[in-house]
């Protein structure tokens, strides 16, 4: 099943998607231009942490001029970079490089402690899209993306929905496709991750607490492009839809 979360006439509301409209809790069906979207997480639990992935794709290093990591290179972000789908995402005065990354994103669903890599899958709720944006102008180092690179308020969209794990038949093998005002500029696979889904559970969770509604966002595929205000993004993956978001200038 397909879950959202959004605001409807001031009040906030878990929907699900009914013939191309969107059926809210109260039974009530609206269209779902008439809605603010909010990333589709339960205000309860929010995650505690969301981790995520750089450099997870071999294309993408060999794209940044990077060897492909042994182990993964991770970094943390903060809760106010989330948004929801259709949301605007504010780029910097002094931004020279704004880049999207579309990511398949892992929702926690139970507390994982020490998960055996062939348990992993029983530990995730479901999965969304993120729309991960760098600001390549404040890098320090290309393995430690900086604070300002990655926790920017506004500038990782998540949604349109929360799919259940029991609907993604193959996490490992879904289409990424990322267009900028209707071109294609990014498409890969989840395929070609160099550390998988069930491969990320255990090594967290080999050293850290994962909880309810934490999040893994997995990294993004080559074919990433300069995002400039106005444009138009759409972080798409099979299975769990159609992000849209759309770059100010603040």
């Amino acid at each position: 099943m397909r879950h959202a979360r959004v605001i409807h006439q001031g009040t906030i509301h878990n929907a699900t998607p009914r013939d191309g409209q969107l059926l809210l809790d109260t039974g009530q069906l609206v269209a779902e231009d008439t809605v603010r979207w909010l990333p589709p997480l339960a205000p309860t639990p929010r995650p505690r942490t969301i981790l995520a992935l750089g450099l997870n794709y071999a294309d993408h290093a060999k794209e940044l001029e990077f060897k492909a990591p042994d182990e993964p290179l991770v970094f943390i972000k903060g809760e106010s970079t989330l948004i929801g789908h259709r949301q605007l995402t504010r780029r910097p005065n002094d931004a020279q490089l704004m880049h999207y990354e579309c990511e398949l994103t892992i929702v926690v669903g139970r507390t994982a402690k020490k998960v055996k890599r062939d348990d992993a899958a029983g530990f995730i709720a479901g999965y969304t899209i993120a729309n991960d944006y760098a600001i390549r102008d404040y890098l320090e180092n290309w393995y430690r993306p900086n604070v300002r690179v990655k926790n920017r308020d506004t500038c990782t969209p998540l949604g349109p929905w929360l799919v259940d794990a029991a609907d993604i038949a193959d996490p490992m093998a879904l289409a990424l496709q990322t267009t900028v005002n209707g071109k294609v500029t990014q498409a890969g696979n989840t395929k070609d991750m160099i550390f998988d889904v069930n491969f990320l559970v255990e090594y967290f969770s080999s050293f850290m607490t994962l909880q309810p509604g934490d999040l893994i966002l997995t990294g993004t595929p080559d074919g990433v492009v300069d995002c400039r205000p106005g444009d138009v993004v759409v972080t798409s993956i099979g299975g769990l839809g159609d992000l849209i978001n759309t770059i100010e200038q603040t």
